[in-house]
């Protein structure tokens, strides 16, 4: 038999496909083997060194330090270190001068000494950056817990907060869900003012007297509005402020979740302990029992001698992403794994109000968020994510599907944003007052503003469930296009970033019936093609 150069042709056209399915067969395989026995996939979320760090710092607070675990956690910090001496908040990016001053001094916790080559040219690039004085208010805070920093150079954030009204433009509702929650928590730690007498000074972390720092101008401005504050505040009645710490606590517990932890999540969970504890809650406080357990079990042992902490576990984003894609690679829709999955997401389903309903009094629950116990912050983008995944399976008990998927949408639908899109978790926490505090430092994050990314996965989901022309989802819609980026991209704020946001947004307007000869299609076309 003779092979002619068609035969060829077509053997090289099949053989990318031919790949292309094998390792989607493959990736199946995978997937599934790697479902837990409850039906929930789970893998492992890495942040920035800061987080391992302050675990640290926690457990010599609280009297929890372990040798074993004080220098397992040395070793992974120290592992992440760049050449040039710093932290980055992701791999190989640039050196960041909070993550960084934190994480030296977690390594003088575990015994690394300030001589030592890699720790002076740490402190040497912290130095030329302005030092500590530099730095925004999470490290400054917990140097001040230990007397490296001063109480009195930190701002007031008093627990009197407690006590305005939700709709007020500095009520705690007019923060994001996780600002909210630290605020409360750094209120009350703030007003005990609790020192730690540390083990050692960190002066090589000082710029010397007179270094220029970018945060020159915004600490002579902070400091003339925090005396002011603080004045103010010492002239009130004392039963005043007791009364607010009592709020404050009686807020914290009452958000408390079923597995002891504020969200489930370990830095947030980390200063509600430190908030409850310095109250008077004892270690051995079922509350404070249960957050321990919590934080200690937020991490991973690599290695028998490396510790490194996960900040967050995400398996209902994990969970719902999962059944999706073996369902898109051909998975029956009535397979065994992806009806135990389903199970499982149903069970995650929020069944009481949580902060959302301050904005939105009268709207059932139904919406579902990013870990195993939250029934607090659900989000909308998980909301979103399981309805798509639930509508995927062949779930033996439709009726049971049906009214679960009815009530995540109309949650979802709830909390909608006045111009259209969708935020994280609550509609039109966006006011502009909470972003110019000095006290926070982190600017537009403290609000939750709509984006791009969770705002085509709302649409994406109601155009598939039926929604195409619903008013709402041509909001939506009319969102997205008008937040495209000048280059064709849209920016995503909950993965990284411009590659994710059009990812998000694409999908999303194809299944609400844009053309795909649209401007802004073709556009974002463009965008991709050039990068």
């Amino acid at each position: 038999m003779t092979t002619t150069a068609d035969d060829m042709s077509r053997a090289q056209d099949a053989a990318p496909e031919e790949a292309a399915r094998r390792a989607v067969r493959r990736a199946t395989d995978h997937l599934l083997a790697r479902q837990q026995a409850g039906g929930w996939w789970l893998g492992f979320a890495q942040t920035d060194m800061g987080y391992d760090a302050q675990d640290l710092f926690f457990r010599r607070f609280l009297g929890l330090a372990d040798e074993r675990v004080t220098a397992a956690s040395g070793r992974w910090i120290r592992s992440r270190q760049s050449a040039d001496g710093t932290w980055p908040t992701a791999p190989g990016g640039p050196g960041d001068l909070d993550i960084t001053i934190q994480a030296y001094v977690a390594l003088r916790l575990a015994g690394d000494r300030p001589d030592e080559e890699h720790m002076a040219r740490c402190a040497a690039w912290v130095r030329e950056q302005g030092g500590v004085a530099a730095a925004t208010l999470t490290p400054r805070l917990w140097l001040a817990l230990f007397g490296w920093w001063s109480w009195d150079e930190l701002p007031e954030i008093p627990p009197e907060i407690i006590a305005q009204p939700a709709r007020a433009p500095l009520s705690i509702y007019s923060f994001n869900s996780w600002a909210r929650q630290v605020i409360v928590a750094v209120s009350v730690i703030s007003a005990h003012r609790p020192v730690r007498p540390a083990p050692f000074a960190i002066d090589e972390l000082f710029a010397p007297p007179g270094t220029s720092s970018p945060a020159g101008r915004r600490d002579r401005v902070f400091r003339r509005l925090n005396t002011a504050a603080r004045v103010c505040l010492r002239g009130a009645p004392r039963v005043l402020r007791r009364s607010a710490i009592h709020a404050c606590t009686r807020w914290l517990l009452e958000r408390q979740e079923a597995d002891g932890s504020w969200g489930g999540v370990a830095p947030m969970t980390i200063f509600a302990v430190i908030a409850l504890h310095l109250q008077g809650y004892a270690l051995d406080h079922p509350a404070l029992r249960a957050a321990v357990d919590f934080v200690t079990g937020s991490v991973a042992w690599p290695e028998d001698d490396v510790r490194k902490v996960e900040t967050v576990k995400s398996p209902v984003w994990e969970t719902c992403l999962s059944v999706t894609a073996l369902a898109d690679a051909g998975v029956p829709a009535d397979h065994p794994a992806l009806v135990k999955a389903a199970d499982w997401l149903l069970t995650r389903q929020t069944d009481r109000p949580g902060d959302w309903a301050v904005r939105s009094p009268g709207l059932d629950p139904g919406g579902w968020a990013f870990v195993f116990h939250n029934q607090t912050w659900p989000d909308t983008d998980d909301t979103s994510e399981v309805l798509l995944a639930l509508r995927r399976v062949a779930h033996p008990d439709p009726a049971r599907v049906d009214a679960a998927v009815d009530r995540g949408l109309r949650w979802n639908l709830g909390v909608q944003c006045k111009d259209g899109g969708w935020a994280g978790f609550e509609p039109d926490v966006t006011g502009a007052l909470p972003t110019r505090l000095p006290f926070l430092d982190i600017g537009g994050h403290c609000v939750d503003a709509p984006t791009a990314d969770v705002t085509g996965h709302v649409v994406e989901m109601l155009a598939r469930l039926g929604l195409r022309d619903d008013p709402r989802t041509r909001r939506g819609v009319r969102w997205l296009l008008r937040h495209q980026e000048d280059n064709g991209a849209w920016y995503g704020r909950w993965g990284v970033n411009h590659l994710y946001g059009t990812g998000c947004v694409l999908p999303a307007l194809v299944a609400a019936g844009v053309p795909r000869d649209h401007l802004a299609v073709r556009r974002a076309v463009t965008w991709l093609r050039s990068v």
